[in-house]
């Protein structure tokens, strides 16, 4: 049985999230005090098997015209069991008055995406990295 809960409804552990990315190999260099300054600019939802937490996904926002879902992560001992898709109904449903929303993913999860009714466009993305980190 899994428990999903968004971040004002059960805060969300810095630590846990930390040691979660550090289970897939994401961003081995984010720290727990800028992990906890991200939860504040964000909604997050967590996904708990009794306390251990197996998935996470956020949202940033401007609160009317765009937001970009970010950082969705199963851990890969509970993958391919709807967790991810469950997160991102919640998230959705929680940011339903938004007009755009936006992802990035790999080539690997185009599938997936597209079938919760995201549509791949011909964009280039850009980015700038100001702090010298990955």
């Amino acid at each position: 049985m899994y428990t999903y809960k968004l971040q004002h409804e059960q805060p969300i552990c810095a630590e846990k999230i930390k040691k979660l990315y550090d289970s897939v190999g994401w961003w081995p260099e984010r720290k727990e005090i800028d992990i906890e300054k991200m939860l504040k600019n964000s909604i997050a939802i967590g996904v708990w098997k009794e306390n251990e937490l197996i998935g996470f996904a956020r949202v940033v926002s401007d609160g009317i015209f765009r937001a970009y879902i970010e950082d969705v992560v199963v851990h890969e001992s509970v993958r391919n069991k709807g967790i991810g898709e469950k997160m991102l109904t919640i998230l959705l449903r929680e940011i339903s008055h938004i007009h755009i929303v936006s992802l990035f993913c790999g080539e690997k999860l185009i599938k997936f995406y597209g079938e919760q009714q995201f549509q791949a466009t011909k964009q280039i993305v850009m980015h700038r990295n100001q702090t010298g980190k990955e």
